[in-house]
């Protein structure tokens, strides 16, 4: 808890993405303002009410499609620019909608939410962008100008320039709007960061994985008779990958002492992997915080989520990226001596099984990632991101 005086209960609202990776790295943020007595609104789509709901916040319905709801995510970045772009589009006239006479004080936008931008800017209120991913270098949030050389990005960015002129912001140039998030609160670790240095911490904080508020998701007990413990998982939106499982089994399917989590999410028919070996417990959902607090090697698409609880608990980490920003972190966990990492066009079994094998089994690993964990563990968290917060309350 801070022991910044507060002066007045105020209205925050939290406008989401309606992913499970985006949503759960906030939830103790969320939790944190609730419990210093703010009245707190989470505006997201209505199937992932639940997951909002636990914080104690009051649920806003605002609905729209993202892939993330039918596991299908597109590895063309333009077209998932657009696809972020028209779910925004969609939601500005139902946010206007809910807000129009509960305007709230300050607005916090995920990443993929910058219509929360949109509206604060609308009403003349402040906003802070919470960030579950690493901040990109010059291009701060969106990454709309990432793509600017691609095919189909010319209409994108006519497409969104059109948008901004209508919407009642007042940053109205798409590059400006794209590059320079008023405030942002990155909840990663600061070590998964490329060229961290080179950011204003007076714009951009790094407070670190915000891990709490997780116990109703359930736990995990480890087997008796596992000597080692192999978690397998390829977060929310990549998880639509029956061939990558099968390798997974064939891998690792009654390696000698070891016991493996694979978590296939909710599109994988479990008969679509074949003949599974009882070492290996396939899940559609499974306590990940759970499970990777028993585990000894993490293998991962190397989602800047799943990497901050890896290292919260110092577990050495397999990276297969599928895409966005996973192959940097994938990057930087090499760097940093605690991973491995297997492209995914040169995923094999026998890849697969030596790379678990050889970070499982390097002496090196283990200190670095007992000195990461300190690191992480004493990063600001969300006290320090709801410090922030209410000093923009003015």
């Amino acid at each position: 808890m801070s022991d910044l005086p507060v002066t007045r209960r105020a209205h925050i609202a939290m406008i989401g993405t309606p992913d499970p990776g985006h949503i759960i790295p906030t939830l103790e943020v969320i939790h944190e303002l609730v419990t210093r007595g703010h009245r707190v609104t989470t505006a997201n789509e209505p199937a992932v009410s639940h997951l909002a709901t636990c914080t104690g916040a009051e649920f806003v319905p605002c609905s729209r499609r993202l892939p993330e709801a039918v596991g299908d995510w597109t590895r063309d970045p333009v077209a998932a620019l657009k696809v972020f772009l028209e779910g925004n589009v969609q939601a500005l006239p139902q946010l206007q909608s809910a807000y129009g006479d509960d305007p709230a004080d300050l607005y916090l936008y995920d990443t993929g939410s910058y219509v929360g931008r949109v509206l604060a800017e609308s009403q003349g209120r402040p906003c802070v962008q919470l960030s579950p991913t690493i901040v990109g270098q010059d291009r701060v949030g969106d990454a709309s100008a990432q793509a600017t050389d691609l095919p189909g990005a010319d209409e994108y960015r006519a497409r969104f320039a059109k948008w901004l002129a209508q919407s009642g912001a007042t940053t109205t140039d798409v590059d400006e709007f794209a590059d320079r998030p008023p405030r942002v609160v990155a909840l990663i670790a600061e070590a998964l960061q490329p060229r961290v240095e080179s950011f204003d911490p007076e714009r951009v904080t790094f407070v670190g994985p915000c891990l709490g508020g997780r116990e109703a998701q359930g736990s995990w007990t480890r087997p008796a008779d596992a000597e080692r413990v192999l978690l397998v998982s390829l977060g929310s939106s990549y998880t639509r990958q029956p061939e990558f499982y099968r390798q997974c089994v064939a891998a690792f399917g009654d390696l000698p002492g070891w016991h493996v989590v694979l978590h296939i999410g909710w599109h994988v028919d479990p008969a679509e992997l074949g003949p599974v070996p009882p070492n290996i417990e396939p899940h559609a959902w499974m306590p990940q915080m759970s499970v990777l607090e028993q585990a000894d090697v993490f293998l991962t698409h190397a989602g800047t989520g799943g990497c901050g609880e890896a290292l919260h608990h110092a577990v050495p980490m397999v990276a297969v990226p599928q895409g966005s920003d996973q192959f940097s972190n994938a990057d930087q966990l090499v760097a940093l001596g605690v991973a491995r990492r297997v492209d995914p066009t040169a995923v094999t079994p026998e890849a697969l099984r030596e790379a678990v094998l050889q970070i499982a089994d390097d002496p090196e690993v283990p200190p670095r990632l007992e000195r990461l964990r300190a690191r992480v563990r004493s990063e600001g968290g969300a006290a320090q991101a709801a410090d922030i917060i209410e000093g923009l309350l003015g």
